[in-house]
């Protein structure tokens, strides 16, 4: 695999390009080719934790120098590094498992490399929430990662109360040590009948997906010592609330359908209202039939 550098707009001539190369976070056949190529070619791999890495390299035979890249040098690490890419040295990222950057370090570093003008590209492959999110059962339209919720008891109360009513799916990296406690205040703040799907130990030897209620849940996991173990996602259903009904609805409904077709009339009211247009639209029939 050859590295060129690049000549697209925005680009520094000369310097080089950090590669962020997704890893697996379990099964070892999630690897893909084109990582492979790229962790062998770079002159420097920047890993979370060079010990861990260093059994998953020996076995793809990626024999590349590494260097220390975690949260307790990222501020000092991040400007040695971008010194090398711009003398036009190739640098890849890689977390302990799966994409770097997610719930991982690599934000300072990120940052002053499109402040330099540096070439950034990904290599995609495994993440433990787009994971879990595909096998959820639950809507992918629209989701928010929140990552992992706070270790004591009170701030992960107030990090969740303001997410009740969130209407998008949510996605939270939890710690099998607090794994019961994060439930037990899930349950709380968004209500026993909420929907969740609970995704244990994704692609490794005791996978485990269930979707079930929150407070079924609770009473599974408390009760089953097995799932307090491994790498947890949560993946949660949004808050589904009924849109009220606007209190001047067929007043301006009525009134665009005097002067407009049916159809604009229903598509302006709904913009003004926030009511389905579908249903405007059925209304507003209504009304024209009834003129006529």
């Amino acid at each position: 695999m050859s590295i060129e550098n690049s000549s697209e707009k925005g680009v520094v001539e000369g310097s080089g390009t950090l590669y962020m190369v997704a890893t697996p976070i379990g099964n070892l056949g999630d690897i893909s080719p084109r990582a492979v190529e790229t962790l062998k070619a770079v002159d420097l791999i920047a890993a979370e934790d060079t010990r861990h890495s260093k059994r998953l390299l020996s076995h793809l035979g990626v024999s590349t120098r590494m260097q220390a890249y975690h949260e307790h040098n990222e501020e000092y690490q991040a400007e040695r590094l971008v010194a090398r890419l711009q003398q036009g040295d190739s640098i890849a990222v890689i977390s302990d498992a799966g994409t770097p950057l997610v719930s991982d370090p690599g934000y300072r570093l990120l940052e002053q490399v499109h402040q330099h003008g540096i070439k950034v590209v990904p290599v995609p492959g495994a993440c433990a929430a787009i994971a879990a999110m595909s096998v959820a059962g639950l809507a992918t339209d629209r989701f928010s990662f929140e990552g992992f919720p706070p270790a004591k008891h009170a701030a992960r109360l107030s990090y969740l109360q303001p997410l009740k009513d969130e209407a998008r799916t949510m996605v939270f990296y939890v710690s099998c040590h607090r794994i019961i406690e994060t439930l037990m205040d899930m349950r709380t703040v968004f209500g026993e009948q909420r929907q969740a799907t609970f995704a244990r130990e994704i692609t490794k030897t005791y996978e485990t997906i269930r979707k079930a209620t929150l407070d079924e849940l609770c009473v599974w996991v408390s009760e089953d010592a097995m799932q307090r173990k491994g790498e947890i996602v949560l993946v949660v259903a949004g808050s589904i609330k009924e849109k009220s009904a606007h209190p001047l609805r067929d007043e301006i409904l009525a009134a665009l359908v005097d002067e407009l077709p049916v159809k604009q009339a229903s598509k302006i009211a709904s913009r003004i209202t926030g009511i389905n247009k579908n249903e405007l639209y059925e209304l507003a029939l209504k009304l024209k039939n009834k003129d006529d």
